[in-house]
């Protein structure tokens, strides 16, 4: 997904990077803890309003956002952008996506503070907090290649079947797994893939050699 308009007018204003310069290379716990307290702050807003599931949508429009968007991954990660023109962008952007007032305000406000360099951990801890609150889990899979929309079902119910609580699969491709599937539950994971068995093999022979 691109989003031209927005970001080209932000790349134009570039020559304001002197203003507010982030370090994106702040260590993960203290991405975490950002990303926490603007999760905190938008989650409880969203219950308040009843807005839980225009917000759980804006978290699937959002986290497949960074995942297809290199403009994106870019306008929140990079220093060059000055607070107007990444907020600028990033109210465009939440726009043409159609997400709710309540989490496009909370996106300008990250803008305002340079704090967009969070937004893939707000999107994981939204995504766990919506979870909770619906008595469910999200399994992280990764596949060799895509599931269909039945061995997502399935794979699911085989799931709920295990740990008791509905189950909400994230699927993510990786076609070095050559075949099968690595699963994350929790602190669980469950590991089929050809390329793990491969590499097994590959140790048992060393052990025999």
């Amino acid at each position: 997904m691109r989003y031209g308009k927005p970001l080209a007018r932000a790349r134009r204003g570039m020559g304001g990077i002197a203003n507010g310069r982030v370090d994106v290379s702040e260590p993960a716990s203290i991405s975490s803890g950002i990303a926490a307290r603007y999760a905190t702050a938008l989650f409880s807003l969203a219950r308040e309003e009843g807005g839980l599931l225009a917000l759980e949508g804006d978290v699937d429009a959002l986290d497949a956002a960074l995942a297809n968007s290199a403009d994106l991954r870019d306008l929140i990660l990079s220093p060059l952008y000055s607070r107007e023109d990444q907020g600028n962008a990033i109210t465009a952007i939440a726009a043409k996506m159609g997400l709710s007032p309540l989490t496009a305000n909370t996106l300008g406000l990250m803008a305002a503070k340079r704090r967009l360099f969070v937004l893939p951990q707000l999107v994981k801890d939204l995504r766990a907090r919506i979870a909770a609150e619906k008595g469910e889990v999200t399994a992280e899979v990764t596949a060799a290649t895509a599931l269909t929309g039945a061995q997502s079902d399935a794979l699911a119910a085989t799931l709920k079947a295990r740990v008791g609580k509905d189950v909400k699969v994230k699927i993510a491709v990786d076609e070095s797994l050559i075949g099968g599937l690595v699963v994350r539950l929790g602190s669980t994971m469950i590991d089929t893939s050809i390329k793990s068995k491969l590499a097994a093999l590959q140790n048992a022979m060393k052990e025999v050699g």
